[in-house]
């Protein structure tokens, strides 16, 4: 750990330069551990000097941090309740996040991180929501936030955040997800929203919703242990996961249809998809909460229809209301 002298004397001089970075680096690598004593003091230095730090600061400060919560606390590789609770604790602000520095920290644990409680990816969803709806908080490096619309740099860092975590060990969309996805739509139904949050939505729900319907993607567990699917470049995790999010709509079919638990060529989309009643009072409630289908909602209705979903009547209702 850094001698305590260097770290009061950083303190003392009020500022974090270049060369406090370099010493900081040094002494924090060189051991290849990053320890608990060196999280807290990294915390410290940026609770209180983070306004007037070297440029440098910030990447070692990501670094150094996620080294510490995915690398070294245990267990390793995987963020537990316990770290997940001290992790919300230091970055958050009356549960905000609002520098860059933290905020980068929290997606680059989730995307680093096997596994992460559900409840962290939903903190760092809601941060977005936040600048969404409040036009308060960080969302891209001098990006001026406008309240009730969402933006292009807003939309990437939601898909960044799905790319990074798929929920309690599961590739699929959580109904915790789903839900902030859902607020966010809400509130931006009437704005010129970018037109990649249309596309993503869409295809986020509809990947919930298959989910729950029993097209049961694997856990990542699961997947860790088909090591030539994983080892496989154009398959694993993350391909199946930047598929259902990166390409076009019909790149969902195409994920599942490669999905590698299915029996060789059979489609999960040539047979009727059940969607469990739970789930279709939940989304029908969220469809017609304000009283008429949003555009983005009615485009994840014909999705589903397209897609030979058998539709609950619940939806069916809702799709020829709207009509």
């Amino acid at each position: 750990m850094p001698s305590s002298n260097h770290v009061h004397a950083v303190l003392a001089q009020g500022a974090i330069a270049a060369d406090d970075v370099l010493k900081l680096r040094h002494r924090v690598f060189w051991k290849g551990v990053v320890t608990e004593d060196d999280a807290e003091m990294v915390f410290v230095l940026n609770d209180r000097l983070a306004h007037a730090a070297d440029v440098s600061w910030p990447p070692f400060f990501v670094e150094a941090l996620t080294d510490y919560l995915v690398f070294q606390a245990e267990p390793a590789g995987y963020i537990s309740e316990a770290n997940a609770d001290w992790l919300i604790a230091r970055i958050s602000h009356s549960g905000h996040v609002d520098t860059a520095s933290e905020l980068e920290l929290l997606v680059r644990v989730l995307e680093r991180a096997q596994l992460s409680p559900v409840r962290l990816v939903t903190f760092a969803l809601q941060q977005v929501k936040r600048g969404v709806i409040e036009g308060e908080g960080y969302i891209g490096h001098n990006r001026k936030l406008e309240p009730g619309i969402i933006n292009e740099a807003e939309t990437e860092l939601v898909r960044r955040i799905l790319y990074a975590f798929g929920g309690d060990g599961n590739i699929a969309i959580t109904r915790q997800e789903a839900e902030v996805l859902f607020d966010i739509n809400d509130a931006t139904a009437q704005a010129d929203n970018h037109p990649a949050w249309s596309d993503l939505f869409v295809k986020a729900l509809a990947n919930f919703l298959m989910a729950a319907s029993g097209y049961q993607v694997p856990t990542r567990q699961e997947a860790l242990r088909r090591a030539a699917w994983l080892d496989d470049p154009g398959q694993g995790v993350g391909a199946f996961m930047g598929q259902i999010l990166a390409g076009g709509l019909d790149a969902f079919r195409d994920a599942f249809d490669r999905e590698p638990h299915r029996e060789a060529n059979v489609s999960p989309f040539d047979v009727p998809v059940h969607i469990t009643e739970e789930e279709v009072l939940w989304v029908a409630g969220r469809i017609g909460r304000d009283g008429r289908p949003h555009t983005n909602e009615m485009a994840l209705i014909n999705f589903l229809k397209t897609h030979n979903a058998h539709m609950h009547p619940r939806l069916i209702a809702i799709l020829d209301r709207a009509a």
